[in-house]
């Protein structure tokens, strides 16, 4: 595996450093710093974000994971949340219309395979939101959304395929401990950025692996 938020919580796996069972990989994500990382560019990007909006899906298994891990994030970096639950690709256009009743300064949408599915959609949505908004994947950047901070996919497949090798090799899946991503990718829309009229501060730029013109 290498495309599972939490296989603990989901339980895949009795623990990472110890599987215990027939399935081990790699986590999609890093535990609650990735949202940290992805909550202080916002902040960093936009020096006024005080209190941001999370769009979040109430019907998947790891929602509850997800809320708690983005709270300990908002409460390090001193922020404000509105969440914002939208459990059907019919309640977008409700969503973001709440936006405006919120009083957010910014937006952050993490991982979930409902977001990915309707990533054009919903990047459109947040563009007319007229608020600046971080996405969980590179691949919502490059569909329009404003910034993106995320682990690398093509890395987490390279290593992914160590396990296979070391498996054909006799190695027990129980005994491989999983593995959390260590490689991570920053991605900016500056075409989106121009149109709501924003101004991605230098330094900012200057650190992302992708610009899009």
């Amino acid at each position: 595996m290498f495309l599972t938020i939490d296989p603990v919580d989901a339980g895949l796996v009795a623990s990472l450093a110890r599987p215990g069972g027939n399935i081990t990989g790699l986590t999609l994500t890093a535990g609650p710093d990735i949202y940290g990382k992805q909550l202080q560019l916002l902040k960093d990007a936009f020096p006024g974000t005080s209190r941001v909006a999370i769009l979040l899906n109430p019907s998947t298994a790891t929602y509850a994971h997800t809320l708690r891990e983005i709270e300990t994030a908002i409460h390090a970096l001193r922020l404000e949340r509105q969440v914002i639950s939208v459990a059907d690709p019919s309640d977008f256009n409700g969503a973001f219309a709440s936006l405006a009743a919120a009083h957010v300064d910014a937006m952050l949408i993490p991982l979930d395979s409902m977001f990915y599915q309707h990533r054009a959609r919903l990047a459109d949505l947040a563009l007319k939101s007229r608020l600046p908004a971080m996405w969980g994947l590179r691949e919502h950047a490059e569909a329009g959304g404003l910034m993106a901070y995320s682990t690398d996919l093509g890395d987490l497949a390279r290593r992914a395929a160590t396990f296979v090798d070391k498996i054909l090799k006799g190695a027990k899946p129980a005994d491989l401990p999983v593995e959390q991503p260590t490689t991570f990718e920053q991605v900016i829309n500056l075409k989106t950025a121009k149109t709501l009229g924003l101004t991605v501060p230098p330094p900012l730029l200057q650190r992302a692996d992708q610009a899009i013109e």
